[in-house]
């Protein structure tokens, strides 16, 4: 498959007092398109500010971002960003947030004809007019994927944005967000601290570790969607990369 996203050579420092902090060392690897990766590890291992740099929303220290042959200098509309918490404004109905990106760059018919098709792509048409305070946190969280996904955007990074739900809702947003991939085949980087949660959505695993963040290894995962935990080949390649690592505490069981 040809390379879609080129991380080249990342390095990013930050100043701390009189001195820097090192906090991504010479990250690379590729992304084709269409590919929904996972990148895991610790917190602080620097996979969040590593989402940020590919965003546009961080500069880092040294190397390059190259998207569709274009090198990444800023934010952009091609690259939607979806993140820990829904970030919906309080203050506009759910079909107004969907539709708060795209919102006077197209016209009226087809701004309709998108905020409808993205509400009913992630189950929540009936819910149109409700008020952001009115949803679950799965409601939400879909709802924010929806209003990233409306400026069509190239890529879809996503930075833990199930972290904060409890266990049976994020199972299925898991899945929901599975078949919104599947059926938008959208390039998708999908940050966790969860291990079963790479495994169950990554076509391939990236595994960093902290001080200074850096790749550990590169994961293909062999197995059809969908995945189940319980499968002893899922629990051998689960138990591989956990005693691969440095120490079982950088990745969360």
């Amino acid at each position: 498959m040809t390379s879609f996203l080129k991380i080249k050579g990342i390095t990013k420092q930050f100043k701390l007092g009189n001195g820097q902090i090192q906090v991504l060392e010479d990250i690379c690897f590729e992304v084709a398109s269409g590919e929904l990766i996972c990148l895991i590890g610790s917190s602080g291992c620097g996979k969040t500010t590593l989402l940020r740099i590919i965003a546009g929303l961080e500069k880092q220290t040294t190397g390059q971002i190259i998207l569709d042959d274009n090198v990444v200098a800023a934010a952009g509309r091609e690259r939607g960003m979806v993140f820990q918490e829904p970030r919906l404004f309080p203050w506009l109905t759910l079909e107004e947030n969907v539709a708060f990106g795209i919102k006077g760059k197209v016209n009226k018919t087809i701004l309709q004809r998108t905020v409808q098709d993205l509400l009913a792509m992630v189950g929540l048409s009936d819910f149109a007019k409700a008020w952001p305070h009115q949803l679950s946190g799965g409601m939400a969280q879909r709802a924010a994927i929806a209003r990233a996904l409306a400026t069509d955007p190239q890529i879809l990074l996503l930075d833990e944005p199930f972290t904060a739900l409890d266990t049976s809702t994020r199972s299925k947003l898991q899945t929901d967000f599975l078949r919104l991939w599947q059926s938008t085949h959208k390039t998708c980087i999908h940050v966790t601290h969860d291990l079963d949660e790479a495994l169950i959505l990554g076509q391939r695993v990236i595994v960093m570790q902290p001080s200074p963040g850096r790749i550990r290894e590169i994961v293909t995962v062999p197995f059809s969607y969908p995945r189940c935990p319980e499968n002893p080949d899922f629990i051998a390649l689960k138990k591989r990369i956990l005693d691969s690592s440095v120490s079982s505490t950088e990745i969360q069981i």
